[in-house]
């Protein structure tokens, strides 16, 4: 069957990226363009087709993460229920801290942010920043509609997000075993939202 015109680009897009989580999980931010290439089974030219530089990649990983986690947002079967999305949104930010894979790379661009600052700003930026943005845009919204009132989008998707991650991020990053269950995550999500839209209900 021929591929779709882009599906070529897109694995290889896909494969890139995945490699680059898993080498500079194990090597850190100086892991060579060529190492991340060999992972995923394309050329080191290809990879810089795609990714003109180290942080122009590590954006990509950025963006691509941040669309991840902040999907239940979007969620048009949560339309109309913002403590149904903000639930979802809340345990899509503890499966990171549960599965801990994506932790691994966020330690080794912490531990060399000194030396490569422009891929630590693009880092934070495409990161964490856009997770933040995301979620004040939802609340914005919700507030628009009548269903929140926030009057500090910002600071309400900081307190949000402060109060579902707490001390589980700082366990994760500092590789120490989780004191939750899974169970116990789940719970932690739905309080968080319920709390959440208690304090800023209309």
């Amino acid at each position: 069957m021929p591929r779709i015109p882009g599906q070529i680009d897109v694995a290889k897009t896909e494969a890139i990226l995945d490699a680059a989580v898993e080498v500079i999980g194990e090597r850190g931010l100086a892991a060579p363009m060529e190492a991340i290439a060999k992972r995923a089974g394309v050329s080191k030219q290809t990879v810089y087709n795609h990714y003109g530089s180290k942080a122009e990649l590590m954006r990509a990983l950025m963006t691509r993460r941040v669309e991840a986690i902040t999907a239940p947002l979007r969620d048009p079967d949560a339309a109309g229920n913002p403590a149904q999305a903000l639930e979802a949104y809340a345990r899509s930010m503890l499966e990171t801290v549960i599965t801990n894979k994506s932790y691994s790379m966020m330690r080794v661009i912490m531990m060399g942010a000194n030396e490569m600052p422009d891929v630590a700003q693009e880092v934070f930026e495409a990161g964490p920043r856009a997770a933040r943005r995301q979620l004040a845009e939802f609340l914005k919204l919700e507030t628009e509609l009548g269903r929140l009132r926030v009057e500090n989008f910002d600071q309400a998707a900081e307190f949000f997000s402060g109060m579902v991650m707490g001390h589980s991020q700082m366990r994760s990053m500092l590789r120490l075993p989780s004191d939750k269950t899974p169970e116990e995550y789940v719970r932690l999500a739905r309080e968080a939202a319920e709390r959440f839209m208690r304090a800023y209900a209309p």
